[in-house]
């Protein structure tokens, strides 16, 4: 048979029998949060998700060649696909129409059904009647053999247009669904450009040969994506900013039927494996890992294989080309691990996750699929390029060296008890209580501000600790380097966690991480510099939303017995605006150390009144771009980032 019948019998076989019935909608608009993690913007665009996510799983079932996903001007999403579209005949179980019936019930979907896919992330129904029920309506628009159906919901599901026909298409095949959030239930929050952009750009890396096209009528934008390199273009852009070390992206892809353990008469599961990986001159790892298009930003058994692979070719070709003996030890994973950026993409029918977050892979057979194309693409690139073999293991011979060197400054930031005050710096002003759920810990720029927190603080919870200057920029310094630097020595004693790859979350002495700086470009340079470190060497003080930064007032506006402060250009106006005599004074802060201790209390540090702005990470490896891009070799870049921007910084999104 060929792979054309094959399609075509997949695509007769897909039909109301492939839908499996598991329960209803009800739950979904009681607790929301069960399904969409939130009904605040991440959970606005789960929504989204779940509808895209069916159109890809067509396109990496090779039923599909297109996406478009269109911002409409009045707030509704559109997402059109030219899959084989939801079946429409009599579901013999609910006896609606098919149609109907994925999109309300819960889990009536062909992820189901395993001769639907082999592979699926989605699936029509599986997450699309979460968003049908979280909506206040819902379009849908079927072709199936030129034959055009509609259907459509309102308030959390209810068919309100049954489906009918409703006569001949242009198009063979395709699925077109339109819906408007319920407000009701969600958040009151615009759809953002920014996330839909980037997670649909990044599908279209993960899904070579995919076009994907974003719409948003709001702004008048269009973008398309079409990545026939796939994840080599990924790494290329990922890269982008860096200084590469050697001129190759390596990559491979590979499937692999795996048997079931204890169930011999089952076929198993197709498991496909795609790799891409580069070596640039950076000291920071950049590893990527995904299953089913879904970021594992804990990893698992796939990058697990990936990284014992990078190590032990590595630590072959030292040994065979002379650069170390059998006897030597041998380069650790960190060694082999710097300055690589790569990506690990598995697609696999039934994943297992570790954890309640569900981003660490499980799935044990996949750690030896991983590793065999790993080794595979890597000794072969490595005999074929001997040149770029030897630059790589210098750098890892160097990286190693950096190791060593470093680990007794590493041992120095261990501490018996995270609130053994004997080991603490002597610059750091503490605190009294050591509550570690209501502990804050203020990092402040210049000694001058730092005088004034600490009169002006709550000494029973707030701690102080002043920075000299700017510190080092961990993006371009070698690791022994960093740690012979005594501010961020200081930091990592204060703080009393450690530092990657042993930073341990449940050691810091405090619940909030506060930066507070000038609110000018070198401020907004110091803040970009301390993310950095703590991206690097503290990433789960960001993941779990410890770090807060501090906004203090520009300007004081004094008019009578009236004295107000104003946090931008726009709030002074206001101000002088509400003044009609005209008679008042403004007094324009140019640093923290301007203000008195009293001044500095009530504007940025009394909780009542301060403006805290949690910093986020919404895509790590967006960040990860963002911070090479910032704090790399290339000077001008940043300076005219941060001096464009640096007024504009609010809401810290990484």
């Amino acid at each position: 048979m060929t792979e054309a019948d094959k399609k075509l019998n997949n695509y007769e076989s897909y039909d109301a029998d492939s839908i499996k019935v598991l329960e209803g909608l009800e739950a979904v608009r009681k607790r929301p949060g069960m399904y969409i993690g939130s009904t605040g913007i991440q959970g606005l665009h789960h929504m989204v998700w779940e509808i895209v996510d069916n159109s890809i799983d067509e396109a990496m079932g090779g039923y599909a060649t297109r996406v478009i996903v269109t911002l409409t001007k009045d707030g509704s999403v559109i997402v059109d696909d030219d899959g084989r579209g939801i079946p429409v005949n009599l579901h013999p179980k609910t006896h609606k129409s098919t149609v109907e019936t994925v999109l309300t019930v819960l889990h009536a979907g062909g992820k189901f059904d395993n001769d639907s896919y082999k592979i699926s992330g989605g699936l029509h129904g599986v997450g699309a009647s979460v968003t049908n029920a979280l909506s206040k309506w819902m379009k849908v628009w079927v072709c199936r053999n030129h034959k055009q159906y509609f259907v459509e919901f309102q308030n959390g599901g209810v068919t309100v247009a049954p489906l009918k026909e409703i006569g001949v298409s242009e198009k063979l095949q395709g699925t077109v669904i339109e819906f408007y959030p319920d407000f009701s239930i969600m958040e009151q929050s615009p759809f953002d450009h920014n996330i839909i952009g980037a997670r649909l750009q990044q599908l279209a890396y993960l899904n070579k040969g995919i076009n994907i096209t974003f719409i948003d009528q709001q702004m008048n934008t269009k973008d398309e994506w079409f990545y026939e390199g796939g994840l080599s273009e990924y790494i290329v852009d990922l890269n982008r900013d860096k200084e590469n070390l050697v001129p190759t992206v390596v990559y491979g892809e590979h499937e692999k039927r795996v048997k079931i353990p204890n169930n011999p008469d089952d076929e198993g599961y197709l498991i496909r494996v795609e790799v891409a990986f580069q070596y640039n001159r950076t000291y920071n790892n950049s590893t990527h890992s995904f299953c089913n298009n879904i970021n594992t930003t804990e990893g698992g058994t796939h990058e697990e294989g990936f990284k014992l692979a990078i190590a032990k070719i590595i630590n072959r070709f030292a040994v065979d080309k002379k650069f170390t003996k059998e006897s030597d030890e041998k380069f650790s994973k960190d060694d082999v691990l710097e300055g690589l950026t790569a990506i690990i993409s598995v697609k696999h029918p039934n994943p297992q996750y570790e954890g309640q977050t569900k981003h660490k892979l499980g799935n044990t057979e996949v750690r030896p699929l991983v590793n065999e194309i790993t080794s595979n693409i890597f000794e072969k690139y490595m005999l074929e390029n001997p040149d770029d073999a030897t630059t790589i293991i210098k750098k890892v011979m160097l990286a190693q060296e950096a190791r060593r060197k470093s680990q007794e400054a590493r041992d120095a930031t261990r501490r018996k008890s995270p609130f053994d005050s004997g080991s603490l710096p002597g610059k750091l002003t503490d605190c009294d209580l050591s509550d570690n759920t209501v502990t804050e810990l203020y990092i402040v720029e210049g000694d001058s501000a730092g005088g004034s927190a600490k009169l002006g603080r709550n000494n029973q919870f707030q701690a102080i600790l002043p920075l000299k200057g700017k510190i080092l920029n961990v993006e371009k310094a070698k690791t022994n380097k960093i740690f012979e630097n005594d501010e961020i020595m200081a930091m990592i004693a204060a703080i009393g966690a450690g530092v990657n790859p042993e930073f341990d979350l449940h050691k810091i002495r405090y619940h909030k991480i506060i930066i507070m700086t000038d609110a000018d470009v070198d401020g907004a340079h110091i803040r970009i510099l301390l993310l950095t470190f703590f991206f690097r060497y503290m990433f789960p003080l960001i993941e779990q939303g410890h770090i807060f930064a501090a906004q203090p007032p520009l300007y004081k506006f004094t008019s009578g017995k009236l004295a107000k402060y104003a946090y931008s250009d726009s709030e002074l106006e206001t101000l002088k605006a509400s003044v009609g005599n005209g008679k008042y004074t403004v007094q324009r802060y140019k640093g923290l150390g301007e203000m008195d201790p009293e001044q500095l209390w009530e504007t940025t540090m009394d909780p009542t009144n301060r403006i805290l702005h949690r910093v986020t990470i919404e895509d790590a490896i967006k960040a990860d771009q963002q911070f090479s891009f910032l704090m790399g070799d290339d000077v001008q870049p940043r300076k005219d980032f941060i001096s464009t921007n640096a007024k504009y910084v609010k809401n810290l999104d990484i």
